[in-house]
């Protein structure tokens, strides 16, 4: 139950801040989103090597409290800043970053932390458990900002959220003591040196560069970056007429309602879905489904149109497309995953994020293409999006048959089989 808690809190505490930061870019022009973008690249990248120095070189007990008391006094900071600083552009903007570099860490570390306290039969029992821990506070957290915003502000919900993560503190003290009093796995650590496999730092970007199963994986990920920012673009559009705190109440049901399908969706469809239709249909589906509704938004520009397509996206892409996604790389060997995952999870997908929003802003500020255009464009890119699916299941179908082929030849019954 603690860590049904635990990570219900921090999941809370995040999404209350998601639609805060998501309601600050309609402040903004294409361009100076862009900017910021690329920043985030660079800025997320230099963070990474820098917390996993922090591994190496702190007690991963004392590593977890610091964190999240490191992230909350942030926060805290950036309210009193909103309160004392006027022209707040600057302050905004960093805390746009911030958010994001937030997003990046707390689930990172609440999942090395559970790595660092289970062993991995333990493991198996309870993350169905925390999972829905999770999904719960993930429902809750913008759920709350729906029913307070427009009563404390957006300020607050920084106050709130900081306020969290310290609640969630001495929980993970607890935790902590639990491990070894009541589980006594002294002997349990997280393996956080996994992705160094080989000591050449290199090796993910030569892994990837010469695998050309990986490059594809690369590719779909690029077009579903893409389109996630062409979709994000012509959000921040629709609702810059709106007041800040009015887009953080949109933002937060939109996110409400994604958690719940998304839940849904990885409860009682994907497998299914996966099983019935295959690979090839399954990381198609959702990209020709935003076809679809691009060319809809095209037609009808209007936030209505808008807010659905977000909800389809975000919830296909949470709950099909993403789990597809995760099961492309049980293609490849251990080093291999470990080595070009990360390549492809930031350089790829960080790296798509910041170049399609130059080409969008280019194309909006610089062309003065309208919603409509930009939407018929956006689904071009879904159409070979689609396409890039289902060329990349049909691979993963071939060299999965080929395996169990080779599995059933040498006298090994393929895990499909011996479940039925």
């Amino acid at each position: 139950m603690l860590w049904f808690s635990f990570v219900f809190i921090l999941m809370a505490g995040y999404y209350i801040l998601r639609p805060v930061r998501a309601a600050m870019a309609s402040d903004w022009t294409d361009t100076e989103i862009s900017q910021l973008w690329t920043i985030q690249l660079f800025l997320s990248t230099a963070v990474v090597a820098v917390y996993g120095l922090a591994c190496s070189r702190v007690r991963f007990r004392l590593l977890v409290p610091a964190v999240y008391i490191f992230f909350a006094l942030t926060f805290c900071g950036f309210y009193l800043g909103s309160g004392a600083i006027t022209d707040r552009v600057l302050l905004d903007k960093g805390f746009y970053l911030w958010v994001s570099l937030f997003s990046l860490f707390h689930v990172s570390v609440f999942w090395s932390f559970m790595a660092d306290t289970y062993t991995k039969e333990q493991s198996r029992r309870v993350f169905a458990f925390i999972a829905a821990g999770a999904s719960a506070g993930a429902a809750t957290g913008p759920l709350l900002v729906t029913q307070v915003v427009g009563e404390i502000g957006t300020d607050n919900l920084m106050l709130l959220a900081a306020a969290m993560l310290l609640i969630a503190i001495p929980v993970a003290l607890w935790l902590q003591r639990l491990k070894r009093v009541d589980l006594h796995n002294e002997a349990v650590s997280a393996d956080l040196s996994a992705a160094k496999i080989g000591g050449n730092p290199l090796a993910g970007f030569r892994e990837f560069f010469t695998n050309p199963y990986l490059l594809a994986i690369g590719a779909f990920i690029l077009l579903y970056t893409s389109i996630g920012s062409f979709v994000y673009f012509q959000q921040t559009e629709l609702l810059r007429e709106f007041g800040r705190e009015e887009r953080t109440e949109i933002l937060a049901g939109l996110a409400f309602v994604v958690n719940m399908l998304t839940f849904g969706l990885g409860l009682f469809a994907t497998s299914r879905i996966v099983t019935r239709f295959g690979m090839p249909t399954t990381l198609a589906l959702v990209p020709v489904f935003i076809c679809a509704g691009l060319l809809i938004l095209a037609f009808a520009p209007i936030l209505t149109v808008l807010l659905a397509l977000q909800v389809a996206r975000q919830a296909g892409n949470y709950g099909v497309t993403r789990p597809a996604r995760e099961m492309l790389f049980t293609n490849v060997d251990r080093e291999t995953r470990f080595k070009a995952k990360p390549v492809i999870d930031v350089a790829v997908y960080r790296g798509g994020d910041a170049a399609t929003a130059w080409a969008y802003s280019g194309l909006t500020d610089g062309l003065g293409l309208g919603l409509a255009a930009m939407a018929a464009i956006g689904a071009g890119i879904a159409a070979v999006w689609s396409t890039a699916g289902v060329y990349l299941g049909r691979v993963f179908g071939r060299t999965a048959g080929s395996d169990a082929a080779g599995d059933d030849a040498n006298g090994v019954v393929p895990q499909r089989q011996a479940a039925t």
